[in-house]
């Protein structure tokens, strides 16, 4: 691997997991984020994120030297490749809101030298690659088209074993850069911006279909007398399909599946293809807190407009403290709308974006025995797997009756029928 001076712009999840990364192979890194309070964390030494195992290369990157942290776009100055890792959230209408894009973009065409490479990291509509090295050309920088495939609670596992690395390039010397800051052992798959592009998109949206498909199974299960978890273990068998994304759960969510879906089909419509399959995802992930309210009305004894409900797990997903788009905050509004009283417990609770829980309409409560005391009913929400340690025969004496709802089917059913409450799995018989 060529030790070259890069920078990361941008110091969220992508950008921040990016620059700790590329530290940590005695590359020189430079961070810029418009954020001066965050930079000061940052150089301190303050991970700001909840990512496993970042905290520790945060420490060693600063402590070697090879990773500092700025606003000042000045000091990308001598950079050789430079990672645009800032946010393309949803506008009113799908489309991938670029501004923050084209203002970093706008930046580092006036400090980065002739030769320099960007290569953005942000997921972007097809055709913005093409348009940002345009705008560079003058300048003598280039422009390439690398998608990230990190996952939340496992991203530096993922920047250091990835699957695959995406150079979406016309020119090979540019490409060749990029490649050079992975080393030599990444499997590295080349094509044009174009195809870079829409391949990020692509996959995503693939795999929101594939959950989208587990949750209507499930529905079918639960009428039939299946058990979903049998029939995607099926599923999963067949290396023709994976075992991936096959479990039903309260909807997908998080910083990526919702926006890239929404921007995909933007893209498809403006172009006059139509994508009917993600339609119909977005189509059925949008109806699953519905789908819990409606199971709570029908098998709790207490009518739901008058009912105390647990939700159990917060975040769009376990091993992080992301709020960002989670169907377990969204059903907790659901619930909220049809006049139940909502308490909700996480493991991450202290870390978690307050105005976000504000917003669903539920009261956060630091102890789970707590927050299930008197409920009528307690919904599993998001799979963290200490929710299954809980004392369940101490919250059935807490909460006498309660009907638990496992959207994730991560609990022993047995074990919580002998304890005294009433168990409704995911897409299985007798659940809903």
């Amino acid at each position: 691997m060529t030790n070259l001076r890069v920078a990361v712009v941008g110091a969220g999840y992508v950008g921040l997991t990016t620059a700790v990364c590329l530290a940590e192979s005695e590359h020189d890194t430079v961070c810029v984020d418009i954020d001066a309070k965050r930079v000061d964390q940052l150089n301190r030494g303050v991970a700001i994120i909840d990512e496993p195992g970042l905290p520790l290369l945060l420490e060693q990157g600063l402590q070697r030297g090879t990773l500092r942290f700025t606003c000042d776009y000045v000091d990308l100055a001598d950079r050789d490749v430079v990672f645009v890792c800032v946010p393309t959230p949803s506008g009113p209408d799908g489309s991938a809101d670029l501004s923050a894009v084209d203002a970093a973009v706008d930046r580092l065409a006036s400090v980065l030298p002739s030769g320099a490479v960007l290569a953005l990291k942000s997921t972007v509509p097809v055709g913005s690659t093409r348009r940002v090295a345009q705008r560079l050309r003058s300048n003598g920088i280039r422009a390439v088209s690398n998608p990230e495939f990190l996952r939340e609670s496992h991203a530096v596992y993922d920047f250091r074993h990835p699957d695959r690395v995406l150079i979406g390039a016309d020119e090979d010397d540019a490409a060749a850069m990029v490649s050079d800051v992975y080393g030599a052992g990444a499997a590295t798959l080349r094509m044009s911006p174009e195809s870079a592009e829409l391949a990020k998109y692509a996959s995503n949206a693939f795999l929101a279909v594939k959950i989208s498909y587990a949750n209507s199974l499930a529905r079918l299960c639960a009428k039939v007398g299946a058990d979903i978890d049998d029939v995607t273990r099926c599923m999963g068998a067949d290396v023709r399909i994976g075992q991936h994304f096959l479990r039903p759960g309260p909807g997908w969510g998080g910083s990526c599946l919702p926006k890239d879906t929404a921007a995909l089909l933007h893209t498809a419509q403006l172009n006059d293809v139509e994508l009917l399959e993600v339609e119909s995802a977005r189509t059925t992930n949008a109806a699953q807190p519905v789908r819990v309210a409606d199971t709570l009305n029908r098998i709790m004894p207490a009518p739901l407009d008058h009912a105390r409900v647990t939700a159990l797990g917060l975040t769009f997903k376990a091993g992080t403290s992301d709020v960002r788009d989670s169907p377990a905050l969204t059903v907790c509004a659901e619930l909220a709308r049809t006049g139940a009283q909502i308490t909700g417990y996480d493991p991450r609770l202290a870390s978690i974006d307050s105005a976000a829980l504000r917003r669903s309409s539920m009261v956060p409560v630091d102890d789970p025995y707590l927050a299930a005391k008197d409920a009528d009913a307690i919904v599993v929400l998001t799979e963290w797997p200490e929710f299954r340690d809980l004392n369940w025969p101490l919250i059935a004496e807490q909460a006498p009756g309660a009907v638990v709802v496992d959207t994730r089917n991560l609990l022993d059913a047995e074990a919580l029928r002998d304890a005294g409450l009433r168990y409704a799995g995911n897409g299985i018989p007798f659940g809903f």
